[in-house]
């Protein structure tokens, strides 16, 4: 059976920009965004897609879709914000002969920032805090009674460099209701290997070994196999731990705007042209998965995409 390579599908693909200046697109974005405000996200994905080569080899409409998830929660796709992402991972295709080949698809993904942002916009809420406990300052939490108690390095550089043993998260609301969720960092790696493809708690074998994640933390990587490593629980641990964190907690005790339930249905997953969702786990409590190639594909990779981007900022429908 043959397997197809993604950058040989590629080739068969049209350009982001160029795909994005065909009238059925550009209708696409005027009825569902606006005039003006579709320039703007048309910019937005550009700038996205620029700032990661593997994004500009998914298959354009996910990117799209992706990008209108986030639109329509009104919800930046910039990276420096942290609101949501749209992150590229491998699908595999199957034809009626037994044979398959492999295409990149654009997964939605909100970021913590991003499910702070819709808590606060629903009005609900009185107070909203999510933060990482460093070594020394838990002096008790009471699962029970929801009461925790911790006294924090003042100190804000050396708070910085203590090690972290858990996270906290709650929520009060202005009618007084109030939850809280204290997770040790043992039980957050043990939730990220389980539902992480991408993942891995301990060191791994096969054709493409990893490290655990405590030498990972420890810098003993070499850094031509840093490309193994492009999962967010690897390059924003804290971040993923955060999301996580909120998510559990008003999921399950929070009031669930629509927009709010939107993100959370939206939320790791491919975005299909009718609306409908496909997940890359069979739970999609709080993963992602990104794709891993060899390294030389992954260089030749960037080098076409950045060519073909720095061809697409010429294209005229941006300058519109």
């Amino acid at each position: 059976m043959e397997v197809k390579n993604s950058l040989v599908k590629r080739e068969q693909k049209q350009t982001f920009s160029t795909f994005l200046a065909t009238d059925a697109m550009k209708r696409k974005i005027n009825e569902m965004v606006g005039g003006e405000k579709g320039q703007q996200f048309v910019t937005s994905i550009i700038s996205a897609v620029s700032t990661n080569p593997q994004l500009a080899e998914c298959e354009n409409s996910t990117i799209v879709s992706a990008a209108l998830v986030g639109q329509a929660l009104n919800l930046s796709p910039s990276p420096q914000l942290g609101q949501f992402y749209m992150v590229p991972f491998n699908k595999t295709i199957k034809n009626p002969d037994g044979s398959s080949f492999q295409i990149k698809v654009a997964q939605f993904q909100i970021g913590y920032k991003g499910y702070i942002q819709l808590a606060i916009r629903s009005g609900q809420y009185k107070k909203l805090n999510v933060l990482a406990i460093k070594e020394g300052e838990l002096i008790k939490y009471d699962p029970l009674n929801e009461d925790i108690e911790v006294k924090l390095i003042e100190d804000e550089e050396k708070r910085e460099q203590a090690k972290t043993i858990g996270y906290y998260a709650m929520f009060e609301y202005l009618n007084g209701f109030r939850k809280t969720l204290y997770w040790s960092k043992n039980k957050m790696l043990a939730h990220a290997d389980k539902y992480s493809q991408a993942f891995s708690v301990n060191a791994t074998k096969g054709k493409y070994p990893k490290v655990s994640f405590a030498d990972f933390e420890a810098g003993k990587v070499a850094e031509k196999d840093m490309w193994q490593y492009s999962s967010f629980w690897y390059k924003d641990f804290d971040g993923m731990a955060y999301k996580t964190m909120l998510r559990q907690l008003i999921s399950k005790w929070g009031i669930m705007s629509v927009d709010m339930q939107k993100a959370m249905e939206s939320d790791m997953a491919e975005i299909k042209e009718d609306g409908t969702y496909e997940y890359v786990d069979n739970d999609f409590d709080i993963t992602e998965e990104v794709s891993v190639e060899e390294p030389k594909q992954i260089e030749q990779s960037i080098q076409e995409e950045q060519k073909d981007l720095e061809e697409e900022y010429e294209d005229p429908f941006l300058q519109k």
